[in-house]
């Protein structure tokens, strides 16, 4: 393996060392099995190519005298100097230990020869040795399931693997040589170092560097606009460098709609058992047709394809892929719909679904929390807690960020920080980190002044000359600190309202229903609520159940079927809807939006409107279309704001916004003059602001005491159930 490691070097300058230790595995294990270049090819060509811009009929050459080289034969020149008599070639097995025997007098000699001496420091401990090996043969066995998984593994490589079902997902796959010989140094860590991203001008982020372990769950949080998104859309596009047998899934597009149904979607995510039921149904066809009972090939095949699928539990996949779909919302009649039924946002809830029944090395999510209802988020948390692989989700959910990350990777200042625990113990030790590298600065700097007062003081003093030398180098010598810079704190701020005199908005038995309903069923019948300028309402319920409808009833874009609503004269609402930000016009900037809505206002009234919620600078002039989420967000607050509404009614807030400003909008929602109701889903928010629970289901609309304690504790128990 020696001239194979030059020859490999030589033929390949720029290879890293795990992937030559990943060729190096694959040679040393298959060795024996090579017939021909081709097998070598097939086996390691595919990475040579990632390597080395080299044409395939190069690497072909190269394969055939690797494979020379691992068999005993070298190339022409050895063969040269083996007919010279250079090197003898033997007629018959040496046993070197008899030789040693035999030649005790010329011990010395032999040494010199035939031996190589070590340390006895790099001495392998055989026992340790032994547990090592059966250590990585259970995994390889767990791994491969041995000959009966090859099977499944070999079939699923003929699969179209890179179907578009749940979106941007790169999954890459080996090819069947590599899985079944290449099984050492192929680990599913992935370390990217010393990377750089830019967005056009921009440079997100720089000299970073990525470290995900396998098995631990990584929480990827920063500020709006930083480039967490786009991080994960060029791991998942493989333009991020990862090993290319580590599978990796996005969940970042909507399931395409079809005759499929939801069950079925979610099954077919899973290729290995596509790929068996495939050709277990060809086989049974090639059986059934005339003289296919007799050949014992197609036989042994079935019995190794039973094999695979017992083994990958084909049976049970149907129970899982259900159990996932109810968990994230879809009830067992939903479960049969095709998938062109629903809509966008419950086709996100599939393509999440098909990802985790899926299982790949690496799953990437991006807000994942914000296409579900409270229950579905519970039964997500729970259900992450103990997802076996890597997983990267970008989250502002605060509970969640509580719930499922072992890790949290803090983008700041275009590095990644990484801190162990959950998004709690990243509060804590990111402020310990502050502290004490503010405390280091402080300290420095009081060094350097009194370091500069002594150079300064005796620097034309010829007696103090060497003392004052070895000062300056000193200063030299010290590292650069810098001031802990703290991000700028999120401020948003709802303008003064006139107060009303009660009642301000009362619902008497109203009912509704859509005309295209099924029997003509009520969403909600005999509703009786009031709200008034104080009233901090929270509307919850699982999706469906009418609690946008409630909103548009109460701000009067729907007329309810039954009942009456009684809104005070000078009732003014202010309504952000959850497509707020996709109606607005892309290819403005804000000011120019805000002046398009109201015009007639000087441009610095604009930018105090959009500095209200935090849009200020540059950003005020940046076009909306190149704004991050939470600021497209802030700039459908400000548009809201701009017509002086005395009544807020927000439809899911909190999207987009990442963590700092959904407590700078906890805040404001507090201490503004205006009646509130909202509907969301984010924990945090409605502990902040809510003081009444409204609670949408099984057609009614009901308040309920105890608040979000008290509806969490219903939602634990029907999930227990």
């Amino acid at each position: 393996m020696a001239s194979c490691k030059g020859y490999i070097k030589s033929q390949f300058p720029t290879i890293d060392d795990d992937l030559y230790g990943y060729v190096e595995g694959i040679l040393d294990s298959s060795k024996d099995d090579f017939e021909d270049g081709d097998e070598v090819y097939e086996a390691i060509g595919q990475v040579l190519h990632e390597v080395a811009d080299k044409s395939e009929n190069e690497v072909r050459k190269i394969c055939k005298k690797l494979l020379r080289m691992l068999k005993g034969n070298t190339n022409d020149t050895t063969n040269e100097k083996q007919k010279n008599g250079v090197n003898k070639i033997l007629t018959g097995p040496v046993h070197l230990g008899s030789m040693a025997a035999n030649l005790e007098e010329d011990v010395e000699e032999m040494k010199s020869i035939w031996v190589t001496t070590r340390d006895d420091s790099m001495k392998v401990d055989a026992r340790k040795l032994e547990k090592a090996e059966a250590k990585l043969q259970q995994k390889l066995e767990k791994r491969t399931g041995q000959e009966s998984s090859n099977v499944a593994k070999n079939l699923i490589n003929t699969a179209q693997a890179n179907e578009s079902a749940s979106a941007s997902q790169m999954i890459s796959k080996k090819e069947s040589r590599m899985e079944n010989k290449g099984n050492t140094n192929k680990t599913q860590d992935i370390r990217i170092e010393n990377f750089d991203i830019s967005f056009g001008d921009r440079v997100l982020l720089q000299g970073a560097d990525l470290t995900l372990a396998f098995g631990r769950r990584y929480g990827f949080i920063g500020r709006n606009g930083l480039g967490k998104t786009t991080l994960l859309r060029m791991i998942s596009s493989k333009q991020l460098r990862i090993p290319t047998h580590i599978r990796v899934l996005h969940v970042e597009q909507e399931v395409a709609g079809d005759e499929t149904s939801a069950l079925n979607s979610v099954l077919e995510a899973d290729y290995e058992r596509s790929a068996l039921l495939s050709r277990e149904a060809e086989l049974q066809a090639l059986i059934e047709k005339e003289g296919g009972k007799n050949d014992p090939q197609i036989g042994d095949e079935l019995s190794k394809i039973y094999e695979a699928m017992q083994l990958a539990e084909v049976d049970k996949a149907p129970a899982k892929a259900s159990g996932i779909l109810s968990g994230l919302g879809f009830s067992v009649e939903r479960q049969s719909w095709p998938t062109k039924s629903f809509s966008g946002g419950w086709r996100m809830r599939l393509a999440l679904a098909r990802a985790l029944f899926s299982r790949p090395d690496l799953l990437l999510l991006d807000e994942p929390t914000n296409m579900l209802d409270i229950k579905a988020i519970i039964w997500l948390e729970k259900y992450l807690q103990s997802w076996p692989t890597t997983l990267l989700v970008v989250s502002h959910d605060r509970k969640f960020l509580d719930t499922v990350p072992t890790d949290i990777l803090y983008l700041k200042a275009q590095k990644i920080e990484s801190y162990r625990g959950n998004y709690e113990q990243f509060e804590k030790t990111k402020g310990e980190r502050e502290r004490n590298a503010q405390r280091e600065f402080e300290a420095q700097q009081a060094k350097r002044a009194h370091v500069q007062e002594f150079i300064d003081r005796f620097r034309y003093n010829a007696n103090r000359a060497s003392s004052v030398q070895s000062k300056i180098k000193m200063l030299e010598k010290l590292p650069e600190l810098k001031a802990i810079e703290k991000e700028g704190e999120v401020t948003l701020r709802f303008p003064d309202v006139v107060p009303l005199s009660p009642p301000i908005l009362q619902l008497d038995e109203v009912s509704f229903r859509y005309d295209s309903s099924p029997n003509n069923e009520f969403l909600f019948t005999g509703v009786n609520l009031t709200a008034a300028l104080e009233s901090r309402i929270c509307i919850v319920g699982e999706n469906g159940a009418g609690k946008t409808t409630l909103l548009k009833i109460i701000t009067g874009t729907l007329s309810p079927t039954r009942g009456t609503i009684h809104l005070h004269r000078s009732l003014k609402f202010g309504y952000f809807s959850q497509h707020h930000v996709d109606q607005l016009d892309m290819n403005v900037c804000p000011v120019t939006l805000l002046q398009n809505h109201f015009p007639g206002k000087p441009v610095e009234e604009y930018r105090r409107m959009l500095g209200s919620f935090g849009v200020t600078g540059d950003l005020a002039l940046q076009v909306i279309k190149s704004l991050s989420g939470g600021q497209k967000s802030r700039v459908a607050f400000a548009l809201m704001c701009a017509a002086n509404p005395n009544f807020l009614v927000l439809d899911e807030p909190t999207n987009h916004l990442d963590i700092e400003s959904i407590e700078a909008l906890g805040k404001a929602l507090n201490t503004c003059q205006a009646g509130v109701i909202l509907v969301s889903h984010d924990e945090r928010l409605i502990r902040l602001v809510c003081t009444e629970l409204w609670v949408c289901g099984q057609q009614s609309v009901r308040c309920i005491e105890g608040g979000f304690d008290e509806y969490k504790k219903i939602i634990e128990k029907e999930l227990e159930a």
